[in-house]
């Protein structure tokens, strides 16, 4: 055992001996000095050889390692070696191969649009896989980003959200005849509480047998949970009740029924760890492996031909949590937060900015519109916006009262004058007017039930609020709602410094690109640090640059 200290930011502290056969190579290719062993080591389509000349340790890429017999470098002793290793070996295989990408990465959709066309298109450009945020949009306005993101991308790769909208059943219905209609051949499952008609619709409306007479899926999915029991629905075959509904409807046949108790519900399941938007705000290192145990569980079970693959998202923002969900055992990782502030993202200047500027403490939990009466909360921005205060008020006030009539004239001045900004009588108009022409029944349920109206009412804001924050809407920046988790904090202490400081130079396959990349470098020294090579923390750093 050796220590061998160095001004160039490097020790050593493992066995030479272990290290056979030696390096052999040009001795100009050796870098001593700090900066060029930096280089070196981001050199990773290169082998990186450690060596050490009178003393001093050094970095190459050059050269081979041959037998210790026919060394004749004597001055030139060999201290360890780690292999090339490119972004793209990181994750699995197969995930690559499936959606024709680039990298075991993809950028998750946020609602509303914010994951939006022209990020899908960049990220699908860059051979990376992006999903439409196509949840709370009306089906026309999905049907036109299904039609230039297939005109942008006729190849792929691109993914489309299905949010599971329980409170509103014709549009979730809708959106499944729309990517069946198209050939959407990736959908992004998120928010499911339950298996529903529509998914299982979706996924076995796509099977079929080839001429091997082997089950073909032409309908993926990739199921987002964050619980052991949804992932367990995903995971299994489609219940029969479910299909033989969808049979008796005419929407499928009896071999794609019987085919679809062959297979699992989802391709993949992504891990949803502590993130934006929905979230049970779970921690990764627990959740992630839990989850790996359960597949492979049901994998022993049902003997599938291709193995679930289980990646991970939420609280992946750096290089070093990339790296750290790869570690174990991510088949993919998934970014969404961090998105958001880039420059193709579907949401305001506005609130790129106030992205760029938040710590990883600048968000908090607020009641979340589209399942407000249960009590399911996103998380949101806190800094720069009052949204997720009031909003809790709102609930608080719908658990306390029956009816809107029911809550003391102070306070309804109060939701008047500090939250609304109009009567309450003209939010419930804008509120007719709205589901008149999305989703009659809601109104219709509301008639003679006082506590459903006021949800709707307070869905008002819940849902204008996100809106306000996409379009950047002047003089209403305090009711800001936007969905954000820590990893947006982590990303903006990475960057700073950085080029990518400034939201206007942020774009979304850049950043992938350089987490990948950072994931990548970061592997390669925890393989040398392993061997016995210890650096400073100036060679360590990825810069994001």
């Amino acid at each position: 055992m050796s220590t061998l200290l160095n001004d160039n930011g490097l020790q050593f502290f493992g066995n030479p001996s272990l290290i056979n056969p030696v390096w052999q190579g040009p001795l100009n290719s050796i870098a001593f000095d700090e900066n060029g062993i930096k280089a070196k080591l981001l050199n990773l389509e290169q082998p990186c050889y450690v060596v050490r000349k009178q003393g001093r340790i050094g970095i190459t890429n050059e050269g081979d390692l041959s037998d210790a017999n026919k060394n004749t470098l004597a001055e030139i002793e060999t201290l360890t070696a780690v292999p090339p290793l490119l972004p793209q070996q990181l994750g699995d295989r197969n995930f690559l191969d499936c959606y024709g990408v680039t990298y075991a990465y993809a950028g998750g959709a946020m609602a509303n649009g914010i994951a939006s066309e022209d990020l899908v298109i960049a990220l699908g450009k860059a051979k990376m896989l992006g999903s439409f945020g196509a949840g709370g949009l009306m089906p026309s306005r999905i049907e036109e980003a299904i039609q230039r993101i297939q005109a942008a991308l006729p190849e792929g790769p691109y993914a489309f959200n299905f949010l599971h909208s329980p409170k509103e059943p014709a549009i979730e219905r809708s959106t499944v005849d729309l990517y069946l209609k198209y050939g959407v051949k990736t959908i992004e499952a998120a928010a499911f509480m339950n298996l529903t008609p529509n998914i299982v619709y979706y996924r076995a409306a796509g099977l079929s047998l080839n001429s091997a007479n082997q089950i073909v899926i032409k309908n993926q999915v990739i199921g987002k949970i964050s619980r052991r029991e949804l992932a367990t629905r995903f995971m299994q075959p489609a219940p029969t009740k479910i299909l033989r509904q969808l049979v008796a409807q005419g929407l499928i046949t009896e071999l794609q029924a019987t085919l679809a108790e062959k297979v699992p519900v989802a391709d993949d399941i992504t891990v949803e760890a502590d993130s934006g938007g929905h979230t049970d705000n779970r921690p990764l290192v627990c959740l992630l492996p839990s989850i790996i145990a359960l597949r492979d569980e049901i994998q022993q079970q049902q003997g599938y031909k291709n193995s679930i693959r289980v990646g991970a998202a939420g609280g992946i923002a750096t290089p070093q949590s990339a790296l750290a969900a790869f570690m174990m055992g991510a088949a993919y990782i998934v970014t969404g937060s961090i998105n958001q502030s880039c420059l193709e993202a579907g949401t305001s200047a506005q609130t790129k900015n106030l992205l760029a500027q938040i710590g990883m403490a600048d968000v908090m939990m607020a009641p979340a519109g589209d399942m407000f009466e249960r009590g399911v909360k996103v998380q949101v921005l806190k800094r720069g916006t009052l949204f997720g205060v009031r909003a809790q008020k709102l609930f608080e006030l719908y658990k306390t009262y029956d009816a809107i009539s029911d809550i003391p004239l102070e306070e309804q001045e109060k939701l008047e004058k500090q939250i609304f900004r109009k009567p309450l009588d003209t939010v419930w108009q804008e509120t007719v007017a709205y589901f008149s022409g999305r989703d009659p029944e809601q109104i219709n349920k509301a008639a003679d039930d006082p506590k459903r109206k006021m949800t709707l009412i307070f869905r008002w804001y819940l849902g204008q609020s996100s809106r306000w924050a996409i379009a950047g809407e002047k003089g209403r920046e305090m009711d800001y709602q936007i969905w954000c988790g820590p990893a947006m904090g982590a990303f903006n202490d990475w960057v700073k410094g950085s080029i990518l400081a400034e939201p206007n130079n942020r774009r979304v396959a850049d950043v992938a690109h350089l987490m990948m990349t950072g994931a990548a470098f970061l592997y390669r020294l925890h393989n040398l640090k392993l061997q016995g090579l210890s650096m400073s923390a100036s060679l360590s750093r990825y810069e994001a640059s």
